[in-house]
């Protein structure tokens, strides 16, 4: 039976659901799918594994790249029962996921506590007015590592 876009969907709500019900963490889940395949699922475990990157599709995202034993994940699709915050987005992307579907949206997640308006307006103001300080140092010292990395024989394109 082949499985179509509201299957995979429901598969993340009742992640989402169930993280509630059984007190596991935030009102989150996200399923990764690759050609009709359920690759990996989570919920959010951000509360239960004191790990504050452990969104449900970071989460996911992990588990997906374990699975298939790599971290390009092109060809594979997320479903998410919210929009992605910042954090995941920036995961999806990195991890090359070529589409987002989601349910609720980040204005829905705002409503019950879950906000990250401040995140998105952060990130809009100059490194300098920003709330929490950033101050560079030792680049000189730091580019070492750059120069190696573009020498490297090892080097892995991502």
């Amino acid at each position: 039976m082949e499985h179509t876009h509201e299957d995979f969907m429901k598969m993340a709500i009742a992640l989402s659901v169930n993280n509630v019900q059984e007190n596991i963490g935030g009102p989150f889940g996200a399923v990764i799918v690759r050609d009709g395949k359920v690759i990996a699922q989570s919920a959010n475990k951000v509360t239960t594994t004191n790990d504050p990157t452990a969104h449900a599709e970071v989460s996911a995202i992990r588990l997906a790249c374990s699975a298939l034993q790599t971290f390009d994940l092109s060809g594979c699709v997320i479903y998410t029962s919210c929009e992605p915050c910042p954090m995941c987005l920036g995961a999806i992307y990195w991890a090359k996921i070529e589409t987002i579907y989601y349910a609720n949206t980040k204005n829905d997640a705002e409503e019950i506590g879950f906000s990250d308006k401040f995140i998105y307006d952060e990130l809009e103001k100059p490194m300098q007015k920003r709330t929490l300080p950033v101050i560079q140092m030792m680049r000189k010292e730091g580019l070492e590592a750059f120069k190696l990395w573009e020498t490297s024989p090892m080097r892995i394109e991502y």
